[in-house]
């Protein structure tokens, strides 16, 4: 059993009542990294084994979608709802839902789960006051976050995270955070900071676009960095994270032995979220990322798109990807039906392969490849990688060394702060 650095409540406070947690001690962790080898044990795993005990004599809410489950498969609010030790009284689900059945920028709405009865709310695109509201009518005590990110600033999970924490501190309430593996290792972050006044639901504070963190890693991170101050005079929320065992920083998720759900309908494989952090860039475009494909994220393409693309994309040489030259037709969202030229991204080497880098490396071939090239209207490319620097880099011909240079001194201030809040070797 271990506590983050800025936990000094021991082991006896880690595992006893959450409210004795206070400002000047914004966070505690339950567990810690097992023996390499083995499969990896989750949060809620761990949770379980400790008897709930962090979790005594609350009135509890879960914040979870179809991820938040056992190595069993077994759904963890089902599990919940049938052990005495927990008094569980809400769910409450983030975009797509508590079932995972709606789209992006979508949510299922609020009703009641068949399964056990229980009340299950709508917490997508409510924060702040609103959200504590929430939380308050729900008549809850502690709310316990489970759900599987895949390491990208503009996945809204871990801004679902940070919403809740900031809700929970304006109620009154308390946060347990259970541990998931980042499941495209988190070894180092990547890619740009936002900057604040692009903050958006893709990315509420400057973290870098891929974090290479767990969500109690960042649950931690936000306490001691966001929620602390003038900026936030209410927090830090009362925050305990119960940390996964036999997970190693630089692990990916096929070597965990935990099963893959897709934590959004676009993410079904851990393949997916290997490529996301760079391919999901081109939402920013006029071209498909993939989506109405099975292979989202892994296929990019407009009609007109040629050959042309990835061969410039190959002659960039980038580590640990290939880029095939392929077509495909969408079944919904952009160019929906219609045959769509591009490329396949072929991922040959993960340790050396850096998506942020290959992302940046195909906004720049397929605007040199491809005369319609060019950006949403609304500059979302602005949102999803946190200033305008890519953008009008891309636009006044950058290569990729420049622009992946532009951002080079923020990443390595964030790197400074990350270290501070990671759990695992």
């Amino acid at each position: 059993m271990t506590v983050s650095r800025r936990g000094v409540l021991g082991l006896a406070g880690a595992m006893g009542a959450l409210g004795t947690v206070g400002a000047a001690d914004p966070g505690g962790t339950a567990g810690a990294s097992g023996p390499r080898g083995g499969r990896v044990r989750t949060g809620f795993e761990r949770l379980a084994a400790d008897g709930y005990g962090v979790l005594a004599g609350q009135k509890v809410g879960v914040v979870t979608n179809p991820t938040g489950i056992t190595a069993d498969a077994r759904h963890l609010v089902d599990v919940l709802h049938a052990d005495a030790r927990v008094e569980l009284v809400a769910v409450f689900g983030p975009e797509h839902g508590f079932r995972g059945t709606a789209q992006a920028g979508d949510a299922e709405g609020a009703g009641r789960d068949p399964a056990t009865g229980l009340p299950v709310y709508d917490t997508y695109g409510l924060s702040g006051q609103r959200l504590a509201d929430v939380f308050t009518a729900a008549g809850i005590d502690t709310v316990v976050f489970d759900i599987q990110d895949v390491g990208a600033r503009f996945y809204t999970y871990i801004w679902t995270l940070y919403d809740c924490m900031r809700a929970a501190a304006l109620a009154g309430k308390a946060v347990v955070v259970l541990d998931r593996p980042n499941p495209v290792g988190g070894r180092r972050a990547a890619g740009p900071v936002l900057r604040r006044p692009y903050a958006s639901f893709v990315g509420r504070e400057p973290i870098a676009l891929a974090h290479g963190m767990t969500a109690a890693e960042l649950a931690l991170l936000f306490n001691g960095e966001f929620l602390t101050g003038g900026s936030f005079p209410r927090g830090p929320v009362r925050l305990r994270t119960v940390s996964m065992s036999g997970w190693r920083r630089g692990s990916f998720f096929g070597e965990t032995g935990l099963p893959w759900v897709p934590p959004s309908p676009n993410m079904p494989t851990a393949d997916t979220a290997l490529a996301y952090a760079g391919t999901c860039l081109f939402e920013g475009t006029n071209l498909s990322e993939g989506r109405g494909t099975t292979t989202p994220f892994e296929v990019l393409g407009a009609p007109g798109v040629d050959r042309r693309w990835a061969e410039a994309a190959n002659a960039l040489e980038l580590p640990g990807v290939w880029f095939r030259e392929a077509y495909f037709t969408p079944t919904f969202s952009q160019h929906v039906g219609k045959v769509c030229g591009g490329v396949r991204l072929i991922v040959h080497d993960r340790e050396s392969f850096d998506p942020v880098r290959a992302g940046i490396g195909l906004l720049v071939t397929a605007r040199r490849a491809w005369s319609g090239f060019g950006w949403r209207a609304d500059h979302w490319i602005d949102r999803l990688t946190g200033s305008d620097r890519v953008r009008t880099m891309v636009d006044a011909g950058a290569g990729v060394e420049e622009i992946v240079g532009d951002w080079a001194a923020e990443l390595a201030r964030f790197e400074a702060v990350r270290r501070q809040y990671l759990l695992y070797a």
